[in-house]
């Protein structure tokens, strides 16, 4: 089922609504259902060393300002766009501050064979280089899409473009993998 089916937006509904009420057992299942998505939005603009204490820091602000959330749109948008936000909040923070922060790539395989190991990692680490090769705006929304299966339309609001462009973004960073994977062959 896709992330931001209309039964998941009406599961997230009545806990916002359970949460408003009182009922600290909806905050909880709220935080279980959409954690590792926004830990995995997280570590795909690169972070890696402060993922959870983003996705607390999104819970947060999103429950302190629950009572703003439009129900029009999907609670799992809502909260991407708000990690967004924290991340480039951050950042700008860590420029001004003048501190450098070091990407580094995440492992993907876990376990197979010796040669199946070497072949995956050798793979990934192509493709998670042309990945970090694409502009910010293409990354973010290739990995909203890949990894989180959004619509356009959600994209275009996390990241603060329209759909249209989303689409193009989404369309150069395909070309722009494929070239870079192409050219490492």
């Amino acid at each position: 089922m896709a992330p931001n089916s209309s039964d998941e937006r009406a599961v997230d509904a009545a806990l916002i609504e359970r949460w408003k009420a009182g009922d600290q057992a909806a905050a909880t299942a709220i935080v279980e259902r959409h954690a590792t998505a926004l830990a995995r939005f997280a570590a795909s603009t690169g972070e890696r060393e402060r993922i959870d204490e983003l996705v607390q820091d999104t819970f947060v602000r999103a429950f302190n300002s629950i009572h703003s959330f439009r129900s029009d749109a999907a609670l799992r948008t809502w909260l991407f766009t708000i990690l967004k936000r924290l991340v480039l909040d951050r950042r700008r923070a860590e420029r001004r501050q003048g501190v450098h922060v070091e990407l580094e790539p995440t492992h993907a395989v876990q376990s197979y064979n010796a040669l199946d190991s070497l072949v995956a990692d050798e793979t990934a680490q192509q493709v998670r280089n042309a990945v970090a090769a694409l502009l910010p705006m293409q990354r973010d929304v290739f990995m909203l899409r890949v990894t989180d299966g959004m619509a356009y339309s959600e994209i275009a609001t996390v990241v603060g473009s329209t759909e249209g462009a989303c689409r193009v973004h989404y369309h150069n960073a395909m070309r722009a993998i494929k070239e870079w994977l192409s050219d490492d062959a």
